[in-house]
């Protein structure tokens, strides 16, 4: 194995390729949003996106098998068996394919009829809102057979990769943009075909960089029993956390939809792509991350595999919230300046979801190390049985004519009940120092929290709106951010690190002039 310097050089230049990536996709995410609510309407935008809801139901049975793919790779990489890693890539193919095929199945029939019987479509749009499933479904198909190379990647850690196929990306989704408004035909309608298509390009674009660069991922159909019933017994009870995650999503949706109308969709919509551009700030650090986390697990290096997972809840947690304080301080002005008519209820849903995600951040490396002992049966049961509630205690409230937000809020106390029943449930796994961890993860983050969050809000809430504010908190929360996690987040020997890198750099620097 390399070493822990080399191992962390690996994580800050992959970190850093991957933020390219997430910067180029989120520019081009948030600008196409604003321009495709305007065009397709508040009506139309709803209507993609519980559409496109549904057929995200039937691609749990995917996560699953992504979840397995990724594992296996990252562990027989760990392992040095090239050999085997060839192999897995092969048989997880083969599986996606017929993943691909059952979820066209099940979305052709379940998810048709639920769609022209069920779904609270306004009048007129029924004809748009079927064709826009079928090319959800084709989209949705695509993307589960893309999953190997995904995982490819990641597994060898070179990340460059997504930032070149990111270019293609967001040069495709910006055409989408300028495309969309020419022309009679149905905005909707055409929205939905320009999006598979650019899905189809992106897929060969992997396809290609990945056959060019790894052997490993050169497709060849063979049949391994064995091997096929490890990746399917892995997946098997992860299919019970991808359900629980994509149901209780979706599931919210519909709820939403058949309680609040396509309205409330559209503004869930909106912080959906909040959401989204916020956490990719952590979710590429994680990406850069966890392969690492599996690989020292499978060298048998306890010690480091340990620190991996209580830096990265740690780190994760910082990131997030470095970016995600100013949005939650000034979100309706943020929200306002980019989509200038701003559906109902789309300001306390962001918010909520931030919380959320805030609390999901910290825990997505004590996920990855259950993951990579490969003992997730009774973890999968427990968590999938927790994160299913948020459905019945939703609807629950929902009959009782609570307000839309009621669903937000009641997923960020059941998010709060995971995380503490998580760490719990590690310390019998693999006896996790839970102790330890409240002390050097949560108790650091609740103290940079509260220092942190109510001077930002006091700031805010003395100053006038407007832009120049927004820029201003930016500024300010960020230079408090990272003077307090340096000296209340970070431990001593986090701290001598940092000053040596600093050090390092500042020489570089001086050396160049």
């Amino acid at each position: 194995m390399t070493s822990t310097a080399e191992n962390n050089k690996r994580i800050a230049k992959n970190t850093a390729m991957l933020y390219i990536r997430m910067l180029l996709i989120m520019a081009v995410t948030l600008y196409t949003s604003r321009v495709v609510l305007e065009v397709l309407g508040v009506e139309d935008f709803g209507i993609y996106n519980i559409v496109g809801g549904v057929v995200v139901l039937f691609s749990f049975i995917n996560n699953a098998m992504a979840t397995a793919t990724q594992r296996f790779l990252n562990f027989e990489l760990g392992r040095n068996d090239i050999k085997e890693v060839g192999r897995v890539f092969s048989m997880s193919m083969t599986a996606h394919i017929s993943i691909a095929l059952l979820v066209l199945l099940l979305a052709e029939t379940i998810g048709l009829w639920f769609l022209l019987t069920q779904m609270n479509i306004p009048d007129g749009r029924m004809n748009a809102a079927v064709w826009c499933y079928q090319f959800s479904i084709l989209t949705t198909c695509v993307q589960i057979i893309r999953v190997p190379y995904n995982a490819c990647i990641i597994a060898y850690e070179r990340m460059s990769f997504y930032a070149y196929i990111s270019i293609l990306e967001v040069i495709l989704k910006l055409l989408i943009v300028f495309l969309l408004s020419i022309g009679g035909f149905d905005k909707l309608i055409l929205y939905s075909i320009w999006m598979f298509l650019v899905t189809v390009a992106v897929c060969y674009a992997y396809k290609i960089v990945c056959n060019r660069n790894f052997n490993i991922s050169r497709y060849s159909f063979f049949w391994d029993k064995t091997l096929y019933k490890k990746l399917m017994s892995f997946s098997g009870w992860s299919l019970f956390g991808s359900a629980a995650n994509v149901g209780a999503q979706q599931g919210l949706n519909i709820l939403l939809n058949i309680f609040c109308g396509v309205t409330v969709n559209a503004a869930m919509g909106i912080a959906n792509q909040v959401s989204s551009a916020v956490y990719s700030f952590v979710s590429n650090f994680q990406t850069a991350f966890n392969p690492q986390i599996v690989k020292s697990y499978a060298a048998g290096e306890k010690d480091y595999f340990v620190e991996l997972v209580f830096k990265g809840s740690k780190y994760s947690y910082f990131l997030l919230f470095i970016i995600a304080l100013p949005v939650y301080v000034c979100c309706r002005e943020c929200l306002e300046i980019w989509l200038v008519n701003v559906p109902e209820h789309a300001v306390s849903f962001c918010k909520l979801m931030i919380l959320f995600l805030l609390l999901d951040a910290i825990q997505g490396p004590l996920w990855m190390s259950v993951q990579a002992t490969g003992k997730i049966r009774n973890y999968q049961l427990l968590m999938s049985l927790m994160i299913l509630m948020n459905l019945p205690f939703s609807y629950l409230f929902l009959k009782m004519e609570y307000a839309p937000e009621v669903v937000l809020i009641v997923k960020v106390v059941v998010n709060l009940a995971i995380y503490i029943v998580r760490i719990i449930y590690l310390n019998v796994l693999y006896s996790f120092p839970g102790i330890q961890y409240l002390r050097e993860v949560i108790a650091r983050v609740l103290l940079v929290t509260l220092v942190v969050y109510p001077l930002t809000n006091a700031f805010y809430q003395h100053g006038e709106k407007g832009f120049t504010q927004i820029v201003l908190i930016v500024l300010s929360s960020f230079i408090l951010n990272i003077a307090v996690i340096t000296i209340i987040g970070l431990n001593k020997k986090e701290r001598i690190i940092l000053c040596k890198q600093l050090n390092k750099y500042k020489s570089v620097c001086v050396r160049q002039r």
